[in-house]
């Protein structure tokens, strides 16, 4: 959601320059793409579009069972405004409606975790702990939200929290705990992190290089390597492109790839990244190891 996601709390700024990587190269899983991206038109034409934050969580707390996920919904796409996000009487009035929810639609949980995420850090405190809370919900993909939301918290005391989850039989967990230990400042999640590069899952390992490569660490680079190489990206992604909506997994992963190692101006991989850029099949690739040779130098 995400986070890996959540392509979630990790892309809000163009690829201009090192901090602006470190920012948005990671993969965020699938499992908070799908939320965010759901297809709700039917239910969207119930809502008006210039509504308030507080007129949407009127309507999760009092409105009627089919309009709450979808003004829930609208919540979190509104935290997309900076000027949304940096409202500091939200946070509480977030999280009360969060918690307000335990018993209510999974949906409303997980679209309010990814607005609780997308406020300005630091969180409120109370913001933490319901997270934190949140973590033993029944609902795999509210789970997978509040990890998300706990990732871009900017709490380092949250390391502790996350890091047993990576033992976690399900896979949308584990990726999604690398990627928030990887958008957590500190050293404390490095090993958890060395850990997901043997992960037997390739988005695991893949959330996890790029998440060491935020922290400078070059541990993950056979890893990203192997990103750079599409033959093998191809046999790893069963996920097909979908063109009139402008997504191509193959080229999500690569440009992911990309981004990392332009981070990390590791010079072992810049012939790499030259072939990407003269001779790969995608443009959007093609433009992405550019940018990245300019930022490697």
């Amino acid at each position: 959601m995400e986070k890996l996601a959540e392509r979630d709390a990790a892309t809000r700024s163009p690829l201009v320059a090192a901090p602006a990587l470190a920012v948005q190269f990671f993969l965020i899983p699938l499992a908070v793409v799908g939320v965010t991206v759901l297809i709700y038109s039917g239910f969207r034409s119930l809502l008006s579009d210039d509504r308030s934050p507080a007129d949407y969580l009127a309507e999760v707390q009092h409105g009627g069972t089919t309009r709450r996920w979808p003004a829930a919904y609208e919540l979190s796409r509104l935290m997309a405004d900076p000027k949304v996000r940096a409202d500091r009487s939200l946070g509480p009035a977030l999280v009360k409606a969060f918690n307000g929810a335990k018993d209510d639609e999974p949906r409303v949980r997980r679209y309010l975790a990814l607005a609780i995420g997308r406020l300005d850090p630091p969180l409120p405190p109370e913001a933490v702990a319901g997270l934190t809370e949140a973590l033993q919900d029944p609902d795999s993909e509210s789970r997978i939200s509040a990890i998300w939301a706990l990732g871009s918290s900017g709490d380092p005391s949250v390391v502790t929290t996350l890091q047993p989850l990576f033992h976690n039989s399900d896979a949308g967990i584990r990726k999604m705990v690398v990627y928030a230990l990887g958008a957590l400042p500190g050293d404390a999640q490095i090993d958890t992190l060395r850990a997901g590069l043997e992960d037997e899952v390739a988005d695991v390992r893949w959330n996890a290089a790029v998440a060491l490569a935020r922290h400078g660490n070059h541990d993950g680079l056979p890893v990203l390597r192997q990103m750079l190489d599409r033959a093998y990206v191809e046999k790893a992604v069963t996920r097909g492109a979908r063109p009139e909506e402008d997504q191509d997994p193959v080229a999500d992963v690569i440009i992911s790839g990309l981004r990392a190692v332009a981070s990390l101006k590791d010079p072992a991989v810049r012939a790499s990244v030259e072939g990407l850029s003269k001779s790969d099949q995608s443009l959007k690739v093609r433009q992405a190891a550019l940018e990245a040779l300019k930022v490697m130098g």
